[in-house]
């Protein structure tokens, strides 16, 4: 029986005709007032109530219930200590201990005999603790809920693809880049492919620095907090109107995570795929042997499946994408070597200043050696490379047929690179050919160089695509971890996915969008970025992709690196991070056709487009570190330096960028162009006026009234915007904490 008082309490309310709300029982008015009071004494307390009491009593009676844990924090091992960061302790060198987790506040940082000295600050429910520690032992902490303001420094890049889009690799914590990208790609994104941490309990992920095991009662509650912030920053960068989400989980999740998207993106279509990625199956103790994982795909706006691929009958792929597959010259497997084909055995000779095929030898005789061999004037001799077992290889087809197929435009000569001995040769097989006499596959034109250019036609009839796909081409063992290690010799990574499976997934609705942009906030080895780049050749695409990862070491790692007297920040610890130790290696690689140590990697690649892996690709990359820097250092012009590259990503990533201040004043780049000086807006206007291809105009200054009149003379095709303003406002509002 409710007692006198609390009767009392809900007729007046009825009188005052306020809400009378129950949630378990307890009266949210008497809620609300116990947070009104832990306000007054501790106001990011009474936040923090508040935050999960408005959590809580939004939840639907049915549905996903979860608890949404604290919000996250991330050590920033490399970021300077300053005043008013917040930091941990960190354990004496050579310690394995965990070190203490609490968040201290820097109240002064002073150098003392030579060392820089920290004033450290505790607040805890007895009063505060004070005590001072040395810079080096401290790590700064930023907390989920706290405002940031990104920045990114370029830690390298390969540009081996002329003026295509650069792709980008950032090594950040991913729920503060995908913040960062809020200012870059909002609703500009077409297709996000993520692969998040599995949960299994094997230590694959972290929630707030600690290993989520099995053994944790909430390991799955975090899991959904963790997944759930990200999935709503995610939201705001997908284009509402044509756009794709793609997200592989295996058994641990998968319902979980459907009622999650469900709940996320309330109201779009959302269909869930079977795949086979493990034909041999892998062993559950006395379980079924799993052979499959899933993918979601949630289509937004009018995205609909193209009726063109059947994944569970791989005959009918090549057709199906209009790509014609081109064969290696290179004969590879077991009877690619010169003793099972001593005909194919022959010189070919390069022009390599009009990059092309001169003309091809007759087959070597045994006895005869390969330096009697004299190479035309202004040529250079090429012959097959040696077989994997080390012994000599052969080509393909015999030098009658390469004639022939030379003379009609059916073989063609890659990117050369005569310094590494790289002469890339792929030619059009008999099947192929007899498919292009017979009009089943089209000719559509000729490149510079007389090569043919092939299709299958547009109207080739391919069952509808089946919600269930088993494709050789998607086994992981063999075309991830295989792939990835051909690419980093020696280097390991957990259960990378197959190339050729994230190809296939993204070419569905990719295949007509050339300009498109991806964005993978998972990235680990970098197959989404590498699968792209992969897309762009096949169809000539300047398709761009984000990869995000961090760069976590692996456990047993980080026990070897502690006893050795090393913690994150050393340099010795980075550099065996997963970005710089794989995702990076692993885009660079694939770009080059080098691996980290110099050597042409090994190997081919399989399927749609076949051509050896040490060829590379004609595409750019560039690497980032993101950085957090301070709205007042950002507004008064000193931290420009690392907000330029955003600058950059939101004009397209492509060409020339502006890294540093205008000396005149004013500057213009590929894409986009920067005032800083008021006075230079006449000059700064006329360069827009008599410059193609400029999208963005960034315009400092603190006069509202000045940036509309400047706004006015420029092009209607260029948006302008105001710096820092745009910048500010947009990561003051950006924290979904």
């Amino acid at each position: 029986m409710p007692s006198l008082q609390s009767n009392y309490r809900l007729r007046m309310k009825r009188k005052l005709n306020l809400p009378v709300v129950k949630l378990q029982g307890v009266e949210v008015s008497r809620l609300t007032d116990l947070i009104a009071q832990a306000k007054a004494k501790d106001p990011q307390m009474g936040l923090d109530l508040e935050r999960e009491f408005k959590a809580l009593s939004s939840r639907l009676a049915f549905g996903l219930n979860f608890e949404r844990h604290r919000p996250e924090v991330v050590e920033l091992p490399r970021r300077p200590v300053r005043k008013g960061d917040k930091v941990r302790v960190l354990p004496e060198r050579g310690s394995t201990a965990k070190g203490d987790q609490r968040l201290w506040l820097v109240r002064g940082v002073a150098k003392v005999k030579g060392n820089l000295i920290a004033r450290l600050e505790l607040k805890g429910d007895t009063g505060s603790e004070m005590q001072d520690v040395s810079v080096d032992d401290l790590v700064v902490v930023a907390e989920f809920r706290d405002y940031i303001f990104p920045g990114l420094i370029s830690t390298g890049k390969v540009a081996q693809g002329g003026d295509k889009p650069f792709h980008t690799v950032i090594n950040g914590e991913n729920y503060h880049v995908l913040e960062a990208l809020t200012y870059t790609h909002r609703g500009k994104v077409d297709v996000i492919y993520i692969d998040p941490p599995y949960n299994t309990g094997a230590k694959d992920w972290k929630y707030n620095n600690d290993y989520v095991e099995s053994e944790d009662l909430y390991r799955h509650s975090k899991w959904l907090a963790f997944m759930e912030r990200r999935l709503r920053i995610a939201k705001k960068l997908l284009n509402p109107s044509d756009s794709i989400l793609i997200c592989a989980i295996d058994e641990n999740e998968v319902h979980r995570l459907g009622l999650l998207l469900q709940q996320v993106f309330e109201g779009v279509r959302m269909q869930m795929i079977t795949t086979v990625i493990n034909p041999k199956g892998a062993s559950l103790g006395g379980d079924f042997a799993r052979v499959e994982e899933y993918l979601f795909i949630l289509y937004f706006g009018g995205r609909v499946v193209p009726e063109v691929r059947d994944m569970l009958d791989e005959s009918k792929n090549a057709a199906a994408s209009r790509t014609v597959k081109w064969s290696s010259l290179i004969r590879g497997g077991a009877q690619g070597v010169r003793t099972d084909s001593p005909g194919a055995f022959y010189p070919v000779f390069i022009d390599c200043d009009r990059s092309r095929i001169h003309s091809f030898g007759e087959p070597l005789p045994w006895e005869q050696p390969r330096e009697s061999v004299a190479a035309p004037n202004g040529t250079v001799v090429v012959w097959p490379p040696n077989h994997l077992s080390g012994v000599e290889g052969r080509w393909g087809i015999g030098p009658e047929k390469a004639r022939e197929l030379l003379a009609i435009g059916a073989l063609r000569l890659g990117k050369i690179d005569p310094a590494r001995g790289k002469f890339p040769m792929s030619y059009l097989s008999s099947g192929i050919m007899e498919k292009v006499d017979s009009g089943e596959i089209e000719t559509v034109g000729r490149k510079p160089d007389g090569t043919l250019i092939v299709r299958y036609p547009e109207n080739t009839k391919v069952t509808q695509p089946k919600t269930v796909w088993k494709m050789p081409s998607h086994n992981a063992g063999e075309y991830g971890s295989k792939l990835l290690f051909s690419l980093l010799p020696q280097r390991k990574f957990p259960f990378p996915k197959s190339l050729y499976a994230v190809e296939d997934v993204l070419s569905f609705f990719l295949s007509k969008k050339l300009n498109a942009t991806v964005l993978d906030f998972f990235s680990g080895s970098g197959t989404t970025v590498h699968a792209v780049m992969r897309l762009n050749r096949r169809d000539e695409g300047r398709r761009q992709c984000i990869a995000v990862t961090n760069n976590e070491v692996a456990v047993a790692e980080q026990l070897l690196l502690r006893t050795q007297g090393k913690r994150p920040g050393d340099t010795e610890w980075e550099e065996l991070g997963i970005c710089e130790y794989i995702t990076k290696p692993r885009v660079k690689a694939a770009i080059t056709g080098l691996t980290p140590d110099g050597n042409p990697v090994d190997g081919d690649y399989k399927f749609v487009d076949e051509f050896p892996i040490a060829e590379g690709l004609e595409e750019n990359a560039e690497f980032f570190t993101l950085t957090y820097e301070t709205p007042v250092a950002v507004s008064h012009n000193l931290a420009f330096e690392r907000v330029a590259p955003l600058l950059w990503l939101r004009a397209g990533s492509r060409g020339r960028r502006i890294d540093s201040l205008p000396l005149n004043g004013w500057e213009v780049a590929d894409n986009y162009g920067l005032l800083t000086n008021l006075d230079q807006a006449e000059a700064f206007c006329a360069a827009f006026q008599k410059t193609d291809g400029l999208r963005i105009a960034y315009i400092v200054t603190n006069d509202d009234r000045r940036f509309q009149a400047i706004a006015r003379t420029l092009p209607e095709s260029v948006e302008p915007i105001r710096l820092y303003e745009s910048y500010l406002s947009n990561f003051k509002f950006a924290n979904g904490e």
